[in-house]
């Protein structure tokens, strides 16, 4: 295919930019506590070695989320290859602390380089990917074109692009198809981004839908001496949680919290705002609302008299979640788009959440027809939806068999989605 002139400007801008986009990457990270070496992975200097002699699979991802969502998709595919070794990417302190704590067996983590060539051809030959697989809207072109040509196989899973992403590139036909003609496979989320990637000037015969990999992902982390901790400072408490609420839902969370109160005065909320930088402005808010609590990043455990404990950490989530069937998912009473609640199910606990849950909508409707979600809408719906859960036995175990059974398909669709890369991808079991 011809380089389209746009692409040899982008390329002339990048040798421009690289050196002030590097200064400012690296003295970023150094500020967020990283070293000078793994800081100078963003100028493609590994920090670890190549390891193994089969095929090296590269995972590239943005931040958090999209790093986190390939982990159980890594973990099956090693399972099926043995002999190969897995290296993930991405751009953020947080997702690479997060991803070393839930690592999978032959797989290191690397901060991605800079999309420039000094960067990437350092990075590519050390670490020499068999197969590239890029996650969501991860799309650098210099990266995709020089990975190319060094002779991987590549995919795009998990595609995911906001209209105005969808609508620049689409507005540049040639460039768009020079650089999504490297994929051998683009998987969607759904039909609608399908026919957006073809719209895009994707090869349309390598487009197909998959599936969300968020709605996949390996079971939560859980550390046995906080649970032991808080088991024995809660005894037998009743406990819901109330998981990555957002500025505005924590109003709606302690007000039906109220309510619980009433009937079940020894109730415990354990509180876990997405984004613990908001403690403080949310110890306000339980403060006012006359409720009594403590917080973890204290290094405090919930005492006898305290309703509520503010859970604002990082990284344990999972431990939460084991101590509770009944869990509120936040970023779904607000048009904020929802978070996942695959997790939720994986820890053996039913899931309640708002009507606003755009970025896992086909998930939401999967989970809602067989009853393994509830949705509610303000506080009486959040209280009354609650409550049964915590008091109807019955009710409480249709909607954890109804979790369980979500669980196993999932379980069996990632098996599917592994075989299917192995195949495209040209991949192959080394041991065989």
């Amino acid at each position: 295919m011809r380089t389209p002139p746009l692409f040899h400007l982008y390329v002339a801008v990048t040798v421009l930019l690289a050196p002030f986009a590097a200064w400012s990457e690296i003295r970023k990270l150094r500020k967020q506590g990283i070293s000078a070496l793994r800081a100078h992975e963003k100028m493609g200097h590994a920090s670890e070695p190549r390891i193994g002699s089969g095929d090296l699979i590269w995972f590239h991802a943005a931040s958090v989320g999209e790093s986190l969502s390939v982990l159980a998709l890594i973990t099956k595919m090693g399972e099926m290859l043995p002999r190969a070794h897995f290296l993930i990417t991405s751009g953020t302190p947080t997702s690479a602390k997060l991803v070393a704590e839930r690592m999978p067996p032959r797989t290191v983590h690397q901060f991605a380089p800079l999309d420039a060539r000094g960067p990437l051809t350092r990075f590519l030959r050390h670490w020499r990917p068999a197969a590239a697989i890029f996650v969501e809207s991860e799309l650098w072109p210099r990266m995709l074109r020089m990975t190319r040509e060094r002779g991987a196989t590549m995919a795009l899973v998990n595609a995911r692009l906001s209209a105005k992403s969808r609508a620049a590139w689409a507005s540049k036909p040639a460039f768009a198809a020079y650089v999504l003609d490297v994929f051998d496979l683009i998987l969607t989320q759904n039909d609608e981004m399908a026919q957006a990637m073809v719209d895009m000037h994707a090869p349309v015969e390598r487009v197909a839908r998959g599936t969300n990999l968020k709605s996949l992902s390996s079971p939560l982390p859980q550390d046995p001496i906080v649970l032991a901790q808080i088991r024995t400072a809660i005894k037998a408490r009743p406990v819901w949680v109330a998981a990555s609420t957002h500025e505005g839902e924590e109003t709606i969370v302690l007000d039906a919290h109220r309510t619980l109160l009433k009937s079940m005065p020894d109730l415990l909320l354990i509180l876990v705002p997405r984004h613990p930088a908001r403690s403080a402005e949310i110890s306000k808010l339980i403060a006012k609302s006359g409720l009594s609590y403590t917080i973890r990043s204290q290094e405090t455990l919930p005492r006898e008299n305290n309703s509520v404990y503010l859970a604002d950490t990082l990284g344990e989530l999972g431990s939460w979640y084991t101590l509770t069937e009944t869990v509120f998912l936040g970023g779904s009473l607000l048009p904020i788009g929802g978070h996942n609640p695959y997790e939720v199910v994986q820890s053996n606990a039913a899931v309640l959440s708002g009507p606003h849950v755009t970025n896992f909508a086909e998930t939401y409707s999967q989970m809602t027809e067989t009853g393994a979600v509830e949705i509610v809408s303000d506080t009486a719906s959040l209280a009354a939806a609650t409550d049964r859960l915590m008091k109807d036995e019955a009710h409480r175990a249709s909607c954890l068999t109804a979790a369980r059974a979500f669980v196993q398909g999932k379980s069996d669709e990632l098996g599917s989605i592994a075989e299917r890369l192995i195949h495209i991808l040209k991949l192959k079991d080394e041991s065989r």
